[in-house]
């Protein structure tokens, strides 16, 4: 399908008013539901801002391309929209934007909205292509500039094919772009990487880590060939196999800005050369536009990241088991279900993927596919219990388990063992590579992963994490209402960023240790998760002329966000007005969380909502959905009083 052929004219708007980033949204979006292509403007915009929650859609240069799914769309659709004075998008560059090109389609189109935007996204970087839309009147005037762009599009593949032939130039370019969400930068980075080439007459292939996956791939030859590579990436992108070639690695940014200067680094400078697997690759890689500990907390949340779906399904599935009775999964109990067992049991081994999951993509995030191999073994290793080749005897008669401090350590270890074994076998010719990272690494680093996680690392770890528990359980009850208030008022902070994950985690970890204790923190690390949405959608009720008809729309949704335990349903409510909802939604998340201690609420499983309270997941489960409404209710009131101080 042709590009030109998306572009909805009777929703289009060459005059847009709006002051802000969100009203531009629901002006265009309501005139796409004038315009018959969405049935309910209003859940339309809920996905475009839940998508700019994840990161801003301005990509630069005056241009904006907000995007989402939503399934009351029937077809797939740009609804374009300009704005003379511009509007503030949140871009990179800072500028405000004036042509806002606002992808629709139906849910589940299989990518067809990303592969709209990055067909867009190229054609919006052609010369002329931007003043000649910013200087249309006219809907007409839009849809012709597009189209002519679409034809001469065959013709930029063309001259872009015979630019990337080698006889060209002896200098030859590979590069790979990839931003967080893989969209927009993703594409426009390989576009303007291709344009800075072009110009120089230096043949250049492109691979993009989009988010319908790898196009373009780079193969051996084109690797071999390469005198330089360029990684513009804001993602862990596949790095081993440029080890050994001159690299340079910057953010996708730059990949769209700075893309002359990169080709002609790559061209005239001498690169440092990039060692595969090597902790030490910060120095060659990332290192000089990041710090130590940003580096740490990054590999740690790719980890995080990977081990919360195990914790989420193995936490839902064990919930539904206890819906039987606590002890319904035991043959031995008079509660005895089999059912409940079979959901037990399955739950069970998700979760006990928890530990290997989070050490394995540290360790992978550190050091590729060897360090996830020698990382997921630590995982491993950190409750060699919860598998049955595990004998406990002989030599490992008093092996204890560490937990989830042990798969922390074990996943930055994995990184570490990996670099050294590239000190001690790096007399090998680089002809060997190929033994070492599919023989001598995963067999020698598993080896050593395992002789110190259980002879070194989980004594020392198990006791600490023990400590902890056993400090949570001596907390006198008055403190245990304190330390309540902060673990839950820490989930409404940045709602899925860093300071809320620092508390699930740390609730997860404290569930799943000592056979549930620290229970009682998990209880409320999960009501005050839950208590952000229901203030929303509480606030929106009690006094809806504070706010407008399509807020009322979004927030009514997030009664079942919160019952479900999805904070991120209030992001876009925080990040359109972060000062006056944040501190609100904390204080209603922090009192839940003090309330759930003081009622004695623990949880038994790391997640599930109401979901979880309903399937006996939680003790005392009226107070809990008790301290739930009571949290919902106080935020909602300080949120409306906000507002209305703001209004006035």
């Amino acid at each position: 399908m042709k590009l030109s052929e998306l572009f909805n004219l009777e929703a289009m708007d060459l005059a847009i008013t709006a002051s802000s980033r969100d009203e531009a949204l629901e002006h265009l979006a309501q005139r796409f539901e004038n315009a018959g292509g969405v049935s309910k403007a209003s859940t339309y915009v809920e996905r475009l801002l839940a998508r700019e929650a994840q990161s801003s859609t301005g990509v630069g240069d005056e241009i904006a391309i907000p995007h989402a799914q939503d399934a009351s769309i029937q077809q797939a659709a740009i609804i374009f929209g300009k704005s003379i004075r511009g509007i503030d998008w949140q871009s990179f560059d800072g500028q405000p934007a004036k042509l806002i090109f606002m992808i629709a389609a139906p849910e589940g189109a299989g990518g067809e909205h990303l592969k709209a935007l990055a067909q867009l996204s190229k054609v919006l970087l052609q010369e002329g292509v931007k003043q000649a839309l910013l200087e249309a009147s006219t809907p007409e005037e839009v849809l012709a500039i597009i189209s002519s762009y679409d034809e001469e599009e065959k013709e930029e593949a063309s001259a872009q094919e015979e630019a990337t032939h080698p006889n060209h130039s002896e200098a030859y370019l590979v590069a790979v772009t990839a931003c967080p969400t893989g969209i927009a930068h993703t594409y426009m980075a390989e576009e303007r990487l291709k344009q800075a080439a072009h110009a120089v007459h230096v043949a250049i292939k492109v691979e993009t880590n989009g988010q319908s996956g790898i196009e373009n791939r780079l193969t051996k030859e084109d690797i071999e060939r390469a005198t330089a590579v360029i990684v513009a990436a804001d993602k862990q992108v596949a790095m081993a196999r440029f080890d050994g070639k001159p690299l340079l690695s910057v953010p996708v940014a730059d990949g769209v800005n700075k893309a002359d200067q990169l080709v002609k680094q790559a061209l005239h400078e001498e690169l440092p050369l990039y060692h595969a697997a090597s902790v030490a690759q910060g120095e060659e890689e990332k290192a000089g536009s990041e710090s130590l500990g940003r580096q740490v907390y990054k590999h740690l949340m790719d980890g995080v990241s990977h081990m919360l779906p195990f914790v989420v399904a193995g936490g839902i599935l064990i919930a539904l088991s206890f819906f039987w009775g606590l002890t319904s999964a035991n043959p031995a109990a008079p509660d005895y279900h089999p059912i409940a067992q079979a959901l037990n049991t399955i739950g069970g081994l998700s979760f006990a993927m928890m530990l290997p999951a989070l050490a394995g993509f540290i360790g992978h995030s550190m050091a590729d596919r060897i360090g996830l191999v020698i990382g997921f073994m630590g995982g491993v290793f950190a409750d060699p219990t919860k598998f049955s080749a595990f004998s406990g005897k002989g030599i490992f008669e008093h092996s204890v388990s560490s937990g989830f401090l042990g798969a922390l350590v074990a996943g930055f270890l994995a990184g570490g063992i990996v670099y050294f074994l590239n000190k001690v076998f790096a007399w090998m010719p680089k002809s060997l590579n190929g033994i070492k990272s599919i023989f001598l690494f995963p067999v020698l680093g598993v080896l050593i992963m395992g002789i110190l996680m259980l002879f070194v690392v989980n004594g020392p770890m198990g006791a600490i994490m023990n400590g902890l528990v056993g400090l949570i359980n001596s907390i006198p009850s008055t403190m245990t209402i304190f330390l309540g208030f902060v673990v839950a008022a820490m989930m409404s902070i940045d709602m899925g960023g860093p300071i809320n994950k620092a508390a699930y985690v740390t609730a997860t970890a404290l569930v799943t240790a000592a056979n549930g204790a620290g229970s009682n923190v998990m209880a409320a690390v999960m009501v005050g998760g839950m208590v952000p949405p229901l203030a929303i959608a509480i606030a929106a009720s009690l006094q809806g002329s504070l706010w407008s008809e399509e807020e009322k729309s979004s927030a009514y949704v997030n009664y079942v966000m919160g019952a479900a335990f999805v904070t991120e349903g209030a992001i876009p409510f925080a990040a359109k007005d972060p000062l006056h909802v944040i501190p609100s939604l904390a204080v209603g998340s922090g009192l839940a969380g003090a309330l759930s201690m003081f009622f004695g609420c623990v949880s038994y499983v790391p997640h599930g909502g109401l979901f979880a309270v309903i399937a006996n997941g939680v003790s005392n489960p009226v107070m809990y959905i008790a301290s739930w409404v009571i949290g919902g209710l106080v935020g909602a009131i300080l949120l409306n009083i906000m507002r209305k101080r703001t209004q006035d």
